[in-house]
């Protein structure tokens, strides 16, 4: 056998995970094989509705992984997304280009955004195709949603934590790209976790979490960061179950094995939000549950509790767009001043007519979307960067997005990710119809490299890249625009203003009661 080489296994369409074979789908013309939905948890039915996810059955012979499995029910009322939804979800997909399974490629893993209420992995604009043909092994999952992944209550204490099974399903994802991600080609032990808007706040969530150590080394969060804002703190573990006991009690006879019977439709049509609500507060959404969530993110985060590892975060110019139902009344200059002197107080109001003007009605209106966008969005993802950056010797980036084309006329809350993605699907939350052009191609590599070199080395920097200083004191972002260069958070002195309400990093209660 002297002098022959031992030929490396190719990978192929057949791929071994812990439970079983799964075949994907011929390598594209990037040379990217595609593996969808691969179940990474058993069925959340019957006596698993409300449970921690629970190992995926082991099968015989090859399951097919060509298509997405069905989305998890939303909760969002007269939701028109394409795709067929069921209670029986959790499934996961995976892009790689690797050619051999030892490769060992930086791992992203994608938590998609929708309040906790509604989204899913199918959707085009977060397709993992392009990303993967760039080297790294893209990773994307539906998680329980509404209902079905918040629902806290006493009775199903007395089984486990509840409340947070949806981010439960989001650490069992991690554990499954741990232990099988190796066969796809990629490196178990250089994985980075992404998100975007309530994709983003489950990243900060996860941070913060003692059940995440060591599921994931880097964290990128795009517009989100605590779950907190103008409707103050994440739901408290006492809040959290009130909602649970009321919901219950509304049912029937209120009892955990009663609801476990209901059929899902109808559980989902009894518990339906809409964007005129804070999902935050008027919503099952994530809550202290002592377990997953064992203090408000924003406070461990303040306390040097969180994961020591590199963050890459940032938000965009016009976040207020989709969230406008939720800004304080600006009909007029005077009613917005008077919700506003009723949330902040009379003595901070010189402060607030300064940085959010409204000396004309028209003025008022301009402030009351800044101000939207701030308390919905922007001022969290700040504290997020300033907290980690001060508190931890783990390096930070900030972003601001104001990249404007006809392809994306307005720097819209979610406009980046046809971006980071490489996907330049139709930008639909602001109804564009302009396709992308040369120049929307060029930001879309650009912003893909610094994604990329992040996931790969901890560092967006890299050859032919607008150099991106690390976050500090000085407050300087990397400006993501028609140039991209890194100056001063125009954003700053309204961040530190709304950062002046935050009590031990958390946002005062009674602001509950101006929403």
């Amino acid at each position: 056998m002297h002098g022959m080489m031992i030929s490396k296994a190719e990978l192929g369409r057949e791929v071994r995970t812990q439970a079983g074979r799964v075949r994907g789908t011929s390598r594209d013309a990037n040379g990217v094989l595609a593996f969808k939905g691969i179940p990474y948890a058993a069925p959340p039915l019957g006596p698993l509705r409300w449970r921690a996810p629970q190992q995926p059955a082991h099968w015989n012979g090859v399951r097919d992984a060509l298509a997405f499995g069905a989305g998890c029910l939303s909760s969002l009322a007269n939701d028109h997304r394409p795709g067929p939804r069921d209670e029986d979800c959790l499934y996961l997909n995976v892009w790689t280009a690797a050619r051999h399974a030892d490769e060992k490629r930086p791992v992203m893993v994608w938590i998609h955004g929708g309040g906790f209420q509604f989204g899913s992995s199918a959707n085009p604009a977060t397709d993992g195709s392009a990303l993967a043909a760039r080297g790294v092994v893209v990773v994307s999952f539906n998680y329980r949603l509404g209902i079905f992944g918040f629902l806290a209550h006493p009775g199903l204490d007395a089984e486990a934590p509840s409340g947070n099974y949806g981010l439960q399903d989001q650490l069992a994802a991690l554990r499954w790209v741990k232990a099988n991600i190796a066969g796809f080609g990629g490196d178990p032990d250089n994985v980075t976790l992404f998100g975007e808007s309530a994709g983003a706040m489950a990243v900060g969530m996860l941070m913060a979490s003692p059940l995440a150590h060591g599921l994931f080394h880097k964290a990128i969060g795009q517009s989100g960061a605590f779950w907190d804002g103008r409707h103050g703190p994440l739901q408290t573990f006492d809040e959290a179950r009130a909602r649970g006991l009321a919901f219950a009690r509304r049912q029937g006879d209120g009892s955990i094995a009663a609801l476990r019977e209901v059929p899902a439709d109808c559980l989902n049509a009894a518990a339906p939000w809409s964007f005129d609500a804070s999902p935050i507060i008027g919503a099952f959404s994530p809550s202290i549950d002592h377990h997953v969530v064992v203090d408000v993110p924003a406070r461990r985060f303040l306390r040097g509790e969180q994961m020591r590892i590199p963050l890459l975060a940032g938000w965009n110019a016009a976040e207020e767009f989709p969230f406008m139902a939720q800004a304080l009344p600006h009909a007029s200059a005077d009613s917005f001043l008077a919700a506003a002197d009723a949330m902040f107080g009379r003595e901070r109001m010189v402060d607030f007519r300064r940085l959010y003007p409204a000396a004309t009605d028209a003025e008022a209106k301009i402030s009351a979307a800044a101000l939207t966008g701030d308390l919905v969005i922007g001022e969290q993802c700040w504290q997020w960067l300033r907290l980690h950056q001060q508190t931890q010797r783990a390096p930070a980036y900030g972003y601001l997005f104001n990249y404007t084309s006809p392809y994306t006329p307005i720097a819209s809350h979610v406009t980046e990710i046809p971006f980071v993605f490489g996907t330049l699907t139709p930008q639909q939350v602001i109804s564009g119809t302009t396709p992308p052009a040369e120049e929307d191609r060029a930001l879309a590599q650009s912003m893909m490299d610094y994604w990329m070199n992040f996931a790969a080395h901890g560092d967006p920097n890299g050859t032919g890249l607008p150099a991106w200083p690390h976050y500090d004191d000085s407050d300087v972002l990397q400006i993501i625009g028609t140039t991209i260069e890194a100056r001063p958070n125009p954003q700053g002195a309204r961040f530190r203003f709304l950062d002046g309400f935050r009590h031990d990093g958390v946002l005062p209660m009674r602001w509950r009661e101006t929403a």
